[in-house]
């Protein structure tokens, strides 16, 4: 418990900015996963692209804590098979 009210509104202002920066790259990684779905989906050449592209955002989240590590490798490598299996089967 906080000794002072005016430290635990700090704490207070504190985690809400964190809250509201996790949630802004939580946003930022779920938009380059759909992305890279659905131009995989349509098997277009940028796939690629959209892949790395998503691959770094989710380092870059599980590398800051905002989603866990493991978490962030399963999703990288279920994403990498289904390119696998779309786009480069179709090529």
């Amino acid at each position: 418990m906080a000794k002072k009210k005016s430290s635990a509104e700090k704490r207070h202002r504190q985690s809400e900015e964190r809250r509201l920066r996790n949630k802004a790259v939580k946003s930022a990684v779920r938009t380059s996963v759909k992305k890279f779905v659905v131009l995989a989906q349509k098997k277009d050449p940028e796939a690629e692209a959209a892949l790395r592209e998503m691959t770094k955002k989710m380092d870059t989240a599980a590398r800051k804590g905002i989603i866990k590590k493991n978490a962030a490798a399963r999703k990288k490598s279920r994403m990498q098979k289904y390119f696998n299996a779309t786009v480069k089967a179709a090529q």
